[in-house]
């Protein structure tokens, strides 16, 4: 065969140039003068460009945060361990001890301290990577594209205004405790609601009043927010340190060591036995390793705050310092905090005698301590206050960054000259989250915000696990112009075509398995992030079946076995494929260790919890989306210009952009040679071939 730097014969050269004429003539009367075909690949592409349209990592071109950077390391940990450490840190330990683990709930609270450290590391690497506001919402924006983005952002708005409501509602009621239920008692008297499981039973003057004051602290400040966050933090955490040393000084190693006697006893001296909790086997662990797990699936719930920090990118002093230091200083004290008030608990009084409503006054009432309720109230205030502080700070920050993108009402991005808050998002937020504490029972929608938490969590770590083996922008953007430029060879003969398909299968084995390059190229990046892709998914189908099906799976179902271990097969293969992949080498003040096996592990708990929830949830759930896909439609539609945001990432780039790229081809094409025509309808070819 001639090579094509030879040349050929007349009569070959003549059949091969009327060849190329007739498939170049064929080909530009199918696809480019095809005006409807034309028309659907341009709305295809353009519609394929707006969901996976992905930002830049750094910040926007010519663009300056007009946030104030006011918020030190101190700060951010003060907001992170305030939003985290609310109410339930005394009430939740009694209520996991009495029923689900007994004593062995600091087991529990050290298992989902380890799951939330999991989703914490990602965090704090996206931190350090992307310091800005939006915390998932951005994260997932810069990695998996704006359709994905707008899920996580309108999720995590939901989140924050069920949170703020529920808490509100939490410190009116137990202000209402302190007054002897005085001031519940006068409202449902003149302003009683007769809607049950919709409204609330009565009107909350204080639930929203206390959440417009909380929002006009937000709009004065991040700094004056701030300080107010640390003084009620602070003496929550002083509260919850006076508990823990009175546990140990006033507490019992024979609660820990309980007998089906001393149960008998319990029960013998109480005037309502049906307070009594049940006694399970006793000792330590009266519940099994089973009540370990659901109390540590209870529990992990309780770590669910630090997100917040993530949202102050634009306001924190050192961003990719700070950011990630918080977080990890954030979770260790609230880890520390649970896991002494639950020995604390467990150690002063019976487990099965705990009440599950009140669990620390009652304990000290067991001791004989009564007047030290009365500190326990005081920190269970202070907690709820910075907790509401907490999930008020960044829920417009959210708004800010999303109306900024262009995806909600672009009024909502406005800054306040003076303070440099987002004022228009922090009034329109703070007013719907007071409205809903004002009027509705929240206590079926707590599930729900569950449900945006785990999958804003869910994503980040996705996006951590993808991004990590991606190749720089400029070198990205390098490589694809030399593989858009570089024509491909002519074909092998045919002699030698036989031998191609299983030689490439085993040549594409090894090379995803032993890449050639140590550093992420873009056949990498896509590699890493397809089996990234299948992984989700095969992960998602095992927590699918071990959280609906597990009596078929533990009876030993052979096909619930058999599929469970070629899931397990295949997760681990995939695994093993990005374990092999370049990283990027580039240097950050944090980085996630063991990838990718700890965010895989992230993934697959958050994943579990989310099977876990009921049907109605996730009919709530698909409620939500539906009124923000019908919301996002009626935003004034906004151009993202290239210059703005950069250019778009990833593979869709190269797919979205073919058809002009061909038009230039042809177009240049048309006056060449005969040859020049032969090899552009050739590389035509091959490329409808790729695609």
């Amino acid at each position: 065969m001639l090579s094509p730097n030879q040349p050929c014969d007349s009569e070959h050269g003549a059949s091969r140039v009327h060849m190329a004429r007739n498939a170049h003539h064929d080909l530009d009367l199918g696809v480019l003068h095809s005006a409807p075909l034309r028309m659907l690949c341009q709305y295809v592409c353009q519609f394929g460009q707006k969901l996976l349209r992905r930002r830049p990592l750094g910040p926007k071109q010519g663009a300056e945060s007009h946030l104030a950077r006011c918020l030190n390391t101190l700060d951010l940990v003060a907001l992170g361990v305030g939003s985290t450490l609310g109410a339930g840190v005394y009430i939740l330990a009694g209520e996991v001890a009495k029923d689900k683990a007994g004593p062995a709930i600091i087991i529990c609270f050290l298992v989902a301290a380890l799951s939330s450290v999991l989703s914490g590391l990602c965090y704090a690497e996206f931190g350090a990577r992307v310091p800005g506001s939006g915390s998932a919402y951005l994260y997932s924006y810069v990695t998996v594209g704006q359709l994905c983005a707008f899920i996580t952002g309108w999720n995590l708005i939901l989140s924050y205004v069920i949170g703020a409501a529920s808490v509100a509602r939490a410190w009116s009621s137990a202000f209402d405790d302190l007054t002897g239920n005085q001031v519940s008692r006068v409202l449902q008297g003149s302003f009683s609601l007769q809607a049950p499981h919709v409204l609330a039973t009565h009107l909350d003057f204080f639930a929203l009043g206390l959440v417009l004051l909380l929002t006009g602290l937000l709009v004065l400040g991040a700094s004056e927010s701030a300080l107010v966050t640390k003084i009620f933090t602070g003496v929550n955490v002083l509260v919850l340190s006076f508990i823990i040393l009175s546990g140990f000084i006033k507490g019992d190693l024979r609660h820990w060591q309980l007998t089906e006697e001393d149960y008998k006893l319990a029960m013998s001296a109480s005037n309502d036995t049906s307070s009594l909790g049940p006694l399970g086997s006793g000792g330590f662990m009266p519940f099994g390793f089973e009540g370990i797990l659901h109390g540590a699936a209870t529990c992990f719930y309780a770590f669910i705050g630090f997100d917040c920090i993530a949202t102050t990118g634009e306001e924190a002093r050192d961003p990719q310092r700070s950011i990630p230091l918080s977080i990890i200083i954030s979770l260790f004290i609230c880890f520390l905090a649970y896991f002494g008030v639950s020995v604390a608990l467990t150690l002063m009084m019976p487990y099965y005698q705990i009440h599950p409503g009140s669990p620390l006054p009652q304990a000290f009432l067991y001791v004989g301590w009564a007047p030290a309720r009365y500190t326990v109230a005081a920190g269970t205030l202070c907690a709820l206050s910075s907790s509401l502080l907490g999930t008020m700070f960044p829920m417009p920050r959210v708004i800010y960054a999303m109306a900024d993108d262009g995806l909600l009402f672009r009024g909502l991005a406005r800054i306040h000259p003076c303070t440099h808050t987002p004022m228009m998002a922090t009034i329109v937020s703070g007013t719907f989250a007071a409205f809903m504490a004002f009027l509705f029972e929240l206590s079926d929608l707590v599930d729900l915000m569950s449900i945006g938490t785990l999958l804003a969590y869910s994503l980040v770590v996705f996006s951590v696990l993808v991004l990590r083996y991606q190749p720089d922008q400029n070198l990205s953007k390098n490589e694809k112009t030399e593989m858009e430029i570089i024509e491909r060879k002519p074909a092998p003969q045919a002699s030698s075509l036989k031998s191609v398909p299983e030689a490439g299968t085993v040549q594409a084995l090894w090379s995803l398995c032993n890449p050639v390059n140590t550093t992420p190229t873009l056949k990498s990046g896509h590699i890493a992030y397809g089996c990234a892709l299948l992984l989700a998914l095969l992960l998602t189908i095992l927590c699918l079946i071990l959280a609906q099906w597990p009596s078929h799976l533990f009876s030993g179902d052979p096909v619930y076995i058999t599929g469970c271990v070629l899931l397990l097969l295949l997760i681990i293969g995939l695994t093993f494929i990005i374990w092999r992949q370049p990283q990027n080498p580039t240097p950050f003040h944090f980085k996630v260790p063991a990838l990718p096996v700890l965010p895989l592990v992230s993934i697959f708990t958050n994943v579990y919890l989310m099977m876990q929830m009921t049907s109605g949830t996730w009919a709530r759930f698909g409620i939500w989306m539906v009124i923000g896909k019908t919301g996002v439609e009626t935003v004034p539609a906004r151009s993202i210009k290239e210059e703005e945001y950069g250019t778009i990432c990833g593979p869709q780039r190269m797919n979205c952009s073919v058809h002009n790229l061909l038009e230039r081809k042809f177009a240049k094409s048309c006056s060449s040679s005969r040859i020049h025509t032969q090899h552009q309808t050739m590389w035509f070819i091959q490329i409808q071939v790729k695609q």
